[in-house]
């Protein structure tokens, strides 16, 4: 008895088919994979700057030194990721001081959505080289917080620039650092910390 064989073109289909699938499957992985790390973006970032320093990470303190009369600009920068339906900024753009004195500032985030959100707050300072220099006392980064719809909610941050930063010959024509906060979607949990109650670091 004759066997029908698969002629060149079946072949050729079997293969194109085969390919398809193949690329319809990691893509699919990909996606995965983005998701994924969309939520694990925030805790590790947090653990890849406090390792290395990068970013301008800043260090923690639970006071400040004494000052120096060298004056230093801080400004405050707030943004928002796609996603989670905030709006979040500053009351006061800047702060002039002394190094080594406690400075204090105050972020307003609203959720402008019709439903309860969650967001994560990361950082980083900007020149990237001051940021070793740069000392918080109480922040309410890489801390989750939760708002209901509409509802508002003060983020206080108190900071000093440390009087080691007048050794840095780098750093002698600092006079302004920029704090910045990015809110990102946090993924929700059973717990999620209610805005208002003690933040970590």
């Amino acid at each position: 008895m004759n066997r029908a064989t698969p002629t060149g073109e079946a072949r050729s289909e079997g293969r194109r088919k085969s390919r398809v699938g193949l690329t319809a499957a990691a893509c699919a992985v990909f996606v995965a994979g983005m998701v994924g790390m969309a939520f694990a973006a925030v805790p590790l970032y947090q653990m890849f700057c406090q390792v290395t320093g990068y970013g301008g990470t800043t260090q923690r303190a639970a006071s400040a030194p004494q000052t120096i009369d060298r004056p230093i600009t801080v400004r405050f920068d707030a943004n928002i990721a796609n996603g989670l339906g905030w709006s979040f900024r500053p009351l006061t753009r800047q702060v002039r001081l002394r190094v080594g004195e406690v400075g204090q500032a105050v972020f307003v985030a609203e959720n402008r959505t019709d439903h309860r959100t969650s967001g994560t707050a990361a950082f980083n300072v900007s020149p990237l080289d001051a940021g070793v220099y740069f000392n918080k006392i109480a922040c309410f980064c890489f801390s989750e917080q939760t708002l209901e719809p509409g509802e508002s909610a003060e983020l206080p941050v108190s900071f000093f620039v440390d009087p080691a930063l007048a050794d840095d010959k780098d750093l002698d024509s600092v006079y302004t650092i920029t704090l910045s906060y990015t809110f990102y979607p946090a993924e929700p949990a059973e717990t999620a910390a209610v805005v208002g109650k003690d933040r970590a670091f």
